[in-house]
């Protein structure tokens, strides 16, 4: 690899954030002829950053969870367990710690230094378009290629998020063999809220990075009950995680102080498929749910 990808990369002229939210033709082109450019340029950055960058894996996540996940995967009979730390906040909504709020500064230093780095990296089209708005997955055009990212955004979404999704949500089997993801960022006047829509997931995973002494208010995310035909206000703490089926409708409220950072993951089929709305649940062998997709991740991108 040439080590020149790096001082190139930080060369290219970005299109303008106009273009970029309303996608026009140029810039799909641009990420996508710089596609491999920019995965080079990753790697040399953090090649050259190896010593300044915090190491990141599983030691990040709650204990409990790392612990139960783990007993869970060794056999699958003790999920029961995992069960046991996730809290129905909302109907097919489900909260727990995810990771261990003392270190994620660990994750966070990381993740600054790559903001930081100055190699172009694609917003989320239409959602935040700010220096922590930022796409995680390799099926996305400019996106988070720095390899020791990438292996700790495969550990979450393949040794804790699929199994735990197929434990709360079992018809989602089947339509959880890809992947898709972006972090996301709030603060006062900017980009603030998101009106109430579903997601194109099968399930989502959306998680806090918040440092513990990063308060902020506002910024909660409602989330339809149809039983009681209202929405149900919820807040993030740092580290903490929601889970819930794609198809839930929600909202994020504007923030009114501080600032807030969320990493948000995707699950769903192949192509982009989805369970059919309202499908019936049915018992799942837990064993099958403790294994991981053997096919191949596909180039299917939502946005």
């Amino acid at each position: 690899m040439s080590t020149n990808q790096l001082h190139q990369a930080r060369n290219l002229t970005l299109p303008s954030r106009e273009a970029m939210l309303y996608r026009v033709p140029s810039v799909q082109q641009f990420w996508t002829h710089n596609y491999d450019l920019l995965s080079d340029a990753w790697k040399e950055w953090e090649e050259s950053q190896n010593d300044r960058l915090a190491p990141l894996g599983t030691a990040l996540l709650d204990s409990r969870l790392r612990e139960v996940v783990t007993q869970a995967w060794a056999d699958p009979s003790k999920e029961s367990a995992v069960l046991e730390l996730m809290h129905e906040v909302a109907p097919d909504v489900f909260e727990f710690q995810f990771f261990d709020p003392q270190r994620l500064a660990d994750l966070r230093a990381y993740l600054e230094q790559a903001w930081d780095a100055q190699i172009p990296l694609r917003p989320p089209y239409g959602i935040v378009l700010n220096r922590r708005g930022t796409m995680l997955d390799s099926r996305s055009e400019g996106y988070l290629a720095a390899p020791s990212f990438q292996a700790f955004y495969r550990e979450i979404l393949n040794t804790y998020m699929r199994p735990i999704a197929r434990l709360l949500f079992p018809e989602i089997m089947g339509y959880d063999t890809q992947t898709f993801g972006f972090s996301i960022h709030y603060k006062p006047n900017t980009d603030t809220s998101i009106r109430p829509h579903t997601d194109a997931s099968a399930v989502t995973l959306n998680i806090n990075i918040n440092l513990p002494d990063e308060p902020f208010t506002g910024s909660t995310v409602d989330f339809y009950d149809p039983s009681a035909g209202k929405m149900i206000p919820l807040a993030f703490t740092s580290g903490s995680a929601m889970i819930h089926r794609g198809n839930v409708v929600h909202a994020a409220q504007p923030i009114t102080s501080g600032e807030r950072t969320n990493l948000v993951l995707w699950l769903f089929g192949d192509n982009g498929r989805m369970p059919i709305q309202d499908t019936q649940r049915s018992d799942v062998d837990a064993k099958l749910r403790w294994t991981m997709p053997t096919g191949k991740l596909d180039n299917f991108a939502p946005f």
